[in-house]
C-alpha cells in the first residue's frame, strides 16, 4: 500500500495505529503537526485514509516553550477528526446543490410542477437531465439539456408552456 503523504509510514490493518506527539492516526484519518510556511508557527494537516492531499489544514497550538508545538493527543486527534468530517460533509452538500436544483411552478390549472436539473460531470460528455413532476411525483417529462442551462422559474415556466419540448 503506497502513501503519498509525506513522512506517514503504511500501517498493516491489524497493527496498532500510530499515536505520537506530532503524527496520530486512527478512525480513518492521520493527523500531523508541520511546520507552517506563513510564519514561525505549527500548523495540523488532517489526511483521510487513502486520499493524496490534505482534507483539513489549520493552526496548532505552540506548546509551554513557545518554540514547539503542542502534542497531539486523543481529545485533541479526535476533535480534528470531528472537524475534518465536517468539512468534507459541507464540501459534498455544496457540491450536491451545484449539481442539483429544482424549482417549483404554478400552472394555470391550480396544479404545482416541480422541475429539477440534474447535473452530470462527465469528464468527456457533461450533460444535464431536466424534469418535471407532478404534486405526487409523478414523473410528467424528461429531457438532456446542456450542463449550462440555467433552471430558474421563468425558464421551467417556458419549458412546461412549451410541451415540455427540448429548450434550445
Amino acid at each position: 500500500m503506497s502513501n503519498d503523504f509525506p513522512d506517514v509510514p503504511d500501517t498493516p490493518e491489524d497493527d496498532a495505529p500510530i499515536q505520537e506527539p506530532r503524527l496520530w492516526q486512527g478512525n480513518g484519518w492521520t493527523a500531523r503537526v508541520i511546520k507552517n510556511d506563513d510564519d514561525e508557527g505549527w500548523a495540523v494537516a488532517m489526511v483521510k485514509d487513502g486520499e493524496p492531499e490534505p482534507a483539513l489544514v489549520g493552526p496548532w497550538t505552540m506548546g509551554r516553550d513557545k518554540k514547539n508545538p503542542k502534542p497531539l493527543d486523543v481529545n485533541a486527534f479526535n476533535t480534528l477528526v470531528k472537524t475534518a468530517n465536517e468539512v468534507i460533509r459541507r464540501h459534498e452538500q455544496q457540491l450536491h446543490a451545484q449539481l442539483h436544483k429544482n424549482v417549483f411552478v404554478n400552472t394555470d390549472d391550480g396544479g404545482q410542477v416541480k422541475v429539477t436539473l440534474d447535473i452530470i460531470p462527465d469528464e468527456d460528455d457533461p450533460y444535464a437531465i431536466l424534469s418535471a413532476f407532478d404534486p405526487y411525483g409523478e414523473e410528467l417529462a424528461k429531457v438532456r439539456v446542456a450542463p449550462t442551462f440555467k433552471l430558474s422559474v421563468t425558464s421551467a415556466t417556458t419549458w412546461i408552456d412549451n410541451g415540455y419540448r427540448k429548450p434550445q
